[in-house]
Formats: structure tokens, sequence, C-alpha cells
């Protein structure tokens, strides 16, 4: 009753406002990073005045960039002024709900658009937490002219099956140059369903200086991440029929289904510390301005212009992580290869140092772009449980040591082209004989009056799949592999009118070598009940990717309608399965009331053809193959939700019904072989912004 009510209410409320004056949306751009996430969002940067100001003016000019992690450059990124899509920037599914999750938030995930998955050969198990775990490349810096805070926050359900998420981001600047901040993120989410909740913090600080000659940027990152496992619920009737269960008619909650597992847990530990520095060569010049009659020199103010850079980058990562395993069902792996009590923890150290020298585009008529060479070295131990012929248990330890060069050219300077060209080898080490090289174009025209972007990406990797493909200990799976490298070839091309707010992407990989974690799963002797058995394996013969999306929005008046449809093809379902088809639409109005509260109302809906998803191994922490003598397929049930969605001054929030359609249609709702979604719930956010 009260979700049909709820409903009802956000359907109505918008027939009593259509008379309210519509703001303008623009959204062309927006990253998933970017919504919500709290680094900045400054409603001031198109509009700085604020009716509530009192006499006291306070600076609210706001930048912020990321960094380069080859050349240390500072990438600068646009701040974040819109409310749009904010009600979404809480979901571990994505912005569109494009990933595949275990249901509770803050789990591990996985995108079913595989151009979107990590173009080199990655078993991380940080991988699946990409959600929430930030390398230095994606970390937001910020210059402030005053002290800067964003609080956000997010909430659903309720103490005992609820989850929450807040996130504090403070900057301030101690003179013209130098700055300092940290950001506070935690998420705590207790779970619909039986024993799996996760506790996810992450605590970083940083530190930036800049003038003409030198620079640094610094991030120090500390990470505890636990998620309890579940194994997945015992028998999916429970969702899609379950009068045909044990639940007395269906009258049973969520976390009264029957799980696999009731004591295990994953734990990952990460200390991160980044910095790059650097030194500018360059000269000083008179200003040039823009006026009238075109560019002139400013006499009363000198510029200081780039011609070289010297730059160090060091990053240094430790990381723990433990599979905890104290009571399950019987009967559920296959294979046991450590001693009772064992500790199945695996570690990692990496130690990377890079030296860059770049010439810089733009100090002269013939500087057509930032040209750019790099040595690397890099450092990895890595550590695993193992046991001697007598079964006693030791740690083993395994030395990594790399030397890579390479170059870069970049040009951003241009007004109609812009290109950036990356290429990488490895000299010394394990992985002597890999490279990579990476390109990207785009050309800015018109045509029929109209602006008109075309842009080519192509990236051609020759890597060693990384170390946990090659070897792994732990008490419920064991390989040591001598795998060959993996070699992919990606070309895509990207036509936009941004008049037109189309944009579509089509594009082709082949992959030989493709390395992932098969499925050998063994009867258990019970009807269709198998034994965890996993292996990390490579398929010799070549796959191919296709795809393609198609993203278009429409607006009339204060109508809004934004829908995006991707549609895959893979050469091999059995090894590399995606689904066909992948779609997202949002439709919903917007308008202002009182001439001060921006709004948004509307509902939004994600939807993928059926498929042979990859399953979830708790005890490994990742997405794997489907064991292929019970294999299930999901998808086929589109996830709807309603919302509203405010901005008033320095703060926005919304109040969305997420799931709404649960218990309707087919009942297919699954993002992971037997792990359901979340049903139906209340979500409530707010993001509000504090200057000095």
């Amino acid at each position: 009753m009260i979700r049909k009510t709820f409903i009802l209410l956000l359907c109505l409320l918008p027939v009593t406002l259509l008379g309210q004056v519509l703001q303008q949306h623009q959204h062309e751009g927006h990253k998933e990073a970017g919504i919500g996430s709290g680094e900045v969002f400054s409603p001031f940067r198109d509009n700085p005045k604020d009716s509530t100001s009192s006499n006291l003016k306070v600076p609210k000019e706001i930048r912020q960039w990321h960094v380069d992690e080859y050349s240390g450059n500072v990438i600068p990124v646009d701040a974040d002024t819109l409310q749009f899509m904010f009600q979404n920037w809480h979901l571990t599914e994505g912005i569109n709900g494009e990933y595949n999750f275990l249901g509770n938030a803050g789990t591990p995930r996985q995108s079913r658009i595989f151009f979107n998955r990590p173009a080199t050969t990655k078993f991380d198990f940080l991988q699946p937490y990409d959600y929430f775990y930030l390398r230095p490349n994606e970390f937001f810096f910020i210059d402030t002219k005053s002290p800067y805070t964003n609080l956000n926050y997010h909430t659903s359900g309720n103490r005992q099956n609820g989850d929450d998420r807040f996130r504090a981001y403070f900057s301030t600047n101690a003179g013209k140059h130098f700055g300092i901040g940290f950001l506070i993120d935690y998420l705590f989410a207790r779970g619909r369903y039986d024993k799996q909740a996760t506790s996810l913090v992450n605590f970083s600080l940083f530190s930036f200086f800049k003038n003409d000659r030198y620079d640094y940027n610094l991030l120090a990152s500390h990470y505890r991440m636990k998620q309890a496992e579940n194994g997945g619920i015992t028998d999916d009737r429970y969702i899609t029929r379950p009068e045909e269960t044990d639940g007395m008619n269906s009258n049973f909650t969520t976390n009264d289904i029957p799980v696999h597992l009731y004591s295990s847990w994953n734990r990952n530990g990460i200390y991160d510390v980044f910095f790059t520095q650097g030194y500018n060569l360059g000269f000083y010049r008179e200003k040039l301005v823009a006026d009238s009659s075109g560019v002139v020199k400013d006499s009363t103010e000198n510029e200081f212009v780039r011609v070289a850079r010297i730059s160090h980058t060091a990053d240094i990562k430790y990381h723990e992580h433990e599979f905890i395993n104290h009571r399950q069902e019987a009967n559920y792996y296959a294979d046991n290869f450590l001693p009772y009590d064992s500790t199945d923890l695996a570690t990692s150290l990496e130690v990377k140092n890079r030296i860059a020298l770049s010439l810089c585009e733009g100090f002269s008529r013939y500087a057509f772009a930032d040209i750019t060479a790099f040595a690397s070295y890099t450092y990895r131990r890595y550590t695993l449980p193992d046991v001697t012929p007598e079964n006693i248990e030791f740690r083993k330890r395994y030395n990594e040591h790399i030397l890579s060069v390479g170059g870069s050219i970049t040009s951003n300077h241009g007004k109609h082209l812009k290109y950036d060209v990356k290429g990488e080898t490895s000299l010394i080490g394990e992985e002597l004989g890999t490279f990579s090289i990476d390109g990207n174009v785009q050309f800015d025209f018109k045509l029929w009056k109209r602006d008109m972007r075309l842009e080519a990406n192509a990236f051609i990797k020759n890597n060693l799949p990384s170390f946990y493909y090659r070897h792994y200990h732990s008490e419920h799976f064991w390989w040591d592999n001598d795998f060959s490298k993996e070699f992919r070839t990606r070309i895509e091309g990207i036509f936009e009118i941004p008049s037109w707010r189309t944009k579509i992407s089509a594009g082709l990989e082949n992959i030989k070598n493709y390395t992932y974690i098969a499925n050998e799963s063994q009867p258990s002797g019970a009807v269709g009940r198998y034994l965890w058995r996993l292996k990390a394996k490579q398929e010799n013969s070549n796959i191919q990717v296709f795809s393609a999306t198609l993203k278009q929005d429409f607006k009339a008046g204060i109508f809004n309608l934004n829908t995006e449809v991707t549609y895959q093809h893979s050469s091999n379902q059995e090894i590399l399965p995606l689904p066909a088809l992948n779609a997202y639409a949002n439709i919903f109005i917007k308008f202002r009331i009182a001439k001060v509260l921006h709004t948004e109302i509307g509902a939004d809906a994600r939807y993928f053809t059926k498929y042979y998803a990859p399953d979830y191994s708790p005890a490994l922490g990742q997405f794997v193959q489907q064991n292929s003598e019970n294999k299930i397929e999901i998808g086929n049930y589109p996830l709807a939700s309603v919302y509203a969605n405010f901005l008033l001054k320095q703060a926005r929030f919304y109040v969305k019904y997420y799931h709404a359609n649960s218990g309707l249609g087919n009942r297919q709702y699954f993002l992971a072989p037997h792990y359901p979604m979340n049903p139906a719930a209340l979500c409530l956010g707010l993001s509000w912004n504090f200057y000095n």
C-alpha cells in the first residue's frame, strides 16, 4: 500500500506544476565518477550570484583536476554543477544500471558492456570494487579560493536491512600555490538477504603545490573493505515462484530465504601512496589576450610559457586479501588444499617509479604537440600460502621486476583536431616483450551549420596475464600456469551531433589467448548440486566482440527523455558471454518552483536480454564462468524506479522509490546467478556545499 501511494503521489505532482518556469538543462559529457561524487558541486560556476549571501563576500571559484599517471600532467575537469542524475549517484549498478552485482550496495560488480571493462588482463581483488576504490588518476584534486566542504549522504531501508553511505570532502588553500584536503567515504549496507552485509571505508589525504616552475600532487589513501558472503540463495523459486517453496504461500521476508554460506567473509585492506612532481623549463612573455579585433599583447602582465617538463612519479600500493570461512554448507567446495584453520591470505606490494621528459605544445608555432618520453621501473612482491610435502603451511614469496620505456604524442590546443597516441614496451623482467599502443583522434567540424564531432579510438595490446591468473593458492582453489601473452586489438568510432543530442559509437575487438576463470565444478551426488572447482585458463582461438551504442536524448518544453541502447555480439558465448541488448531510459519533467527550487520528477528503467551471465565465486571474490552442466540465464526483466530530484542554492537532494515494479511481471530480478536484486525500497539522498 505504501508503495502504491508513493507512486501515485509522484505521478500526480507533475500535473499541478506544469505551469512552472523551465530551467535550461545540459548534461552532455557527464561521467559517472563526477555525478554526485562529492568532490565538487559548484552551482556558482555559471551564476556566481547567491541571493542568500551576506555583506561578507566569500569567493567560491573552484578548479579541479585529475593527474596523468604517466607524465604527471594536470587534466582539468569541469565542476559538477547540475542535479541531473543525482538520484543514481549511490547505485552500485552504475548511473545507467549497466553493471551486474550481488544485489546489496557495495558488493562486487562487473559491467555488462564489454567495452567498459578494463582493456588489460586484470585479475585483481580490487577490480570488482571499482565503484568504491579510486585509482590516483581518478581522484579529484581541488584548488579553491576559500575553504570548501561537500557532504553527501544516502540512505534506504531500515536499521535491520538498510544501507547508508556518507562522504565528506574538504579542501583548503594555504596561499596561492599550496592546498590540502581529505576525503572520507563510508558505506555500510546491512543487506536485504541474510549474511550479505558490506562495510567499505576510505580515508584519503591529499595536497598539492603549483607555481610556474615546480608542482607536485600527493595522494595517500587507506581502504578497509569487508563483505559477508552468503553464496546466493539456495533456490531461485523463493523469488520467481514462492508458492512452490516452503515459504507458506510466500508469507516470508527476504531475510528468511535460506542461503548457502553463514560465516564467510572477504576482506581487503589497501594502503596507497601516489606522488608526482615536475619541473618546468620555459620563459616569460607579455600575456596574450583576445579582444574584438583579435589576439593582442597585454603589456601590463606577463605569462609563463612552458617549453619542457621533467617529471617523476612514485606509486606505492600494499594490498591484503583474506577469505575467512568458519562455517559452510556441507560439500560446498570440491577441494581443500590447506590444513584445517589455515590462513587464506594473499598479499601484494607494488612500488613503481617513472621518469618522464616532455617537450610542450604551443610554446612556438612549430611545437604542434606535447611529445613525451618516459621510463619506469616496477617492483612487485606477492605472497601466497603454500604447503610442504609434510603438509606444513608456509608463506611463499614471488618477486617481479619490470623495466619499461615508452612515449606519447598529444595535441589538445587545436581548434578542430585533437589527438593522443601513447606506446609502451617492457625491456626486462617477467613482462619482457609485452607492449601496448593506444590512440585517440577527435575532429570537430560543421555540416549544414551544425556542430559535428568524429572520434576514433584504437589500441593494440600484447600483455602477460596478471600474477593471480598465473599463480594462485588458497584453501579451495590452486593453480600455477605458464600462460602465453594475451593479444588484443580494438578499433572504435564515435559520431556526435550535440545540437541533436545524438551520439553513436561502434567498435570491434579481437582477442587471442583470452584469459578467464573456468568453472570445473563437480557433481556433489545430490540432484542438481555441484561442488565448486575453479581454474584459470586461456582460450587459444580468437574471440571477436562487436559493440554498438546509440545515445539519444529528447526535449520538448519541460519534458525530457534520455535513452541509451547498446548492442553486443561475442563470437564465443561459452567463454565470454554478453547480453545482446542493454538499454536504459529516463523520462522526466524539469521546472522550477517559486523560481528557486529546481525540480526534476520522473522515472527510469534498465533492461538487458537473457544470457548466461558470469557466476560469482565467494571464495575468490570474482565473477567467473558458469558451470556448463547447470547453467542458468538471467535477464529479460526491466527494473524501474521513480524519483524526485531537487536543487536549492548550495544543496541538492532526492527522494526515490527504487525497484518500484518489484513483485510484478516474470519476477526474474537477478543481476548474477542466484543473487536476486533488492526488493522495492525508499531512498533518500543529500549533497550540501559549505564555503569558508
